[in-house]
């Protein structure tokens, strides 16, 4: 996710609360301005005597052609690197998109922002939003925040679900209330990942618990920020996911909580694209996936031999959590 920063120098408080509101990352204010917004929230400053500090972490470079290109360049590699131009369409941006990954744009408003946003599909690593008018600028964060990427799930076809022993697995609690079709991505390996749904539907045996995911076993994988696998054993608080739903939308979640408890266990095995694929999850009727054909919550109890459920199949392996174009076997 791309850093967003609100320039609000000269100051003005209502900038500042709406960047706090609408989860910008940082605000550009005067130095005589810092302590005001540790008095309104937490959030990053930038500013001569700020969190970021001008000179030490990060630079404004004016650019007036692409001669100044490899002068950006070579001071990206020590700090990051606003750029300031009277015409920022001059600015040789794919040139420096695709060699830098710490830089930053500002931009007048949406439509700067979303040209900045996709050039050669990656876009800048941030935007510095000038907006002043409070209300559009909340809109403006808002629809930057918006999911951008889409997974493209797949029907696994079910082989076979099997009882296991006692094992420890992982409930995953999130800062966030998600629906039906919504969970996260899991598997015992990075080439098939099966939708785990969230407890958040009404059942005889427990309460809802919309902001959690049962997700399986300690060692299995969990489909993390931008695209990386974690182990669900290696999450904490304030860590991110990826929220997933039944058409493969994605939005970041934060860690609240994990917890990890001693559980029956239940192998689920399943063909996809990949080859065949499984994953760990606990034995109980609450735990559920989502079928392929209408979307819904089925729970893995319930599942027979020849269902269909979504799932994300991928190609290739994992080093720490990345993917690599490499031969791995995963059983």
């Amino acid at each position: 996710m791309r850093e967003i920063w609100v320039h609000a120098d000269p100051w003005d408080k209502d900038l500042v609360t709406t960047a706090l509101e609408s989860g910008a990352d940082a605000v550009i204010v005067p130095p005589d301005r810092v302590e005001s917004v540790r008095e309104l929230g937490r959030i990053d400053t930038v500013s001569e005597n700020g969190d970021i500090q001008w000179d030490r972490d990060v630079s404004f470079m004016k650019i007036r052609s692409a001669e100044d290109e490899e002068r950006v360049v070579r001071e990206s590699r020590e700090r990051r690197v606003i750029l300031q131009t009277d015409d920022w369409k001059i600015i040789p941006l794919e040139n420096l998109v695709s060699r830098i990954d710490n830089l930053m744009i500002e931009v007048e408003g949406p439509e700067q922002a979303e040209t900045a946003s996709g050039i050669l599909e990656k876009g800048v690593g941030g935007l510095i939003l000038r907006e002043r008018h409070p209300d559009l600028l909340g809109d403006l964060i808002g629809r930057l925040r918006a999911p951008e990427k889409t997974l493209d799930l797949v029907p696994f076809r079910i082989q076979e679900i099997v009882p296991l022993g006692m094992g420890d697995r992982v409930c995953v609690d999130t800062c966030t209330l998600m629906g039906t079709g919504e969970g996260a991505l899991v598997g015992n390996g990075s080439s098939g990942l099966f939708l785990m749904h969230a407890e958040n539907l009404e059942n005889p045996y427990i309460a809802p618990r919309p902001f959690r995911v049962n997700a399986g076993a300690v060692h299995a994988y969990i489909l993390g920020e931008e695209g990386r696998t974690r182990y669900l054993s290696e999450l904490g608080s304030g860590d991110s996911l990826w929220g997933v739903d039944a058409r493969g939308g994605v939005r970041p979640l934060v860690v609240g909580r994990v917890k990890i408890e001693r559980r029956p266990l239940l192998l689920v095995r399943a063909q996809c694209p990949t080859g065949v694929v499984s994953t760990i999850c606990q034995n109980a009727e609450t735990i559920r996936m989502v079928r392929a054909l209408d979307h819904s919550p089925v729970s893995v109890i319930a599942l027979e031999p020849g269902d269909e459920v979504q799932g994300l199949s991928e190609p290739g392996g994992r080093h720490f959590g990345r993917k690599i174009e490499e031969t791995i076997q995963e059983r």
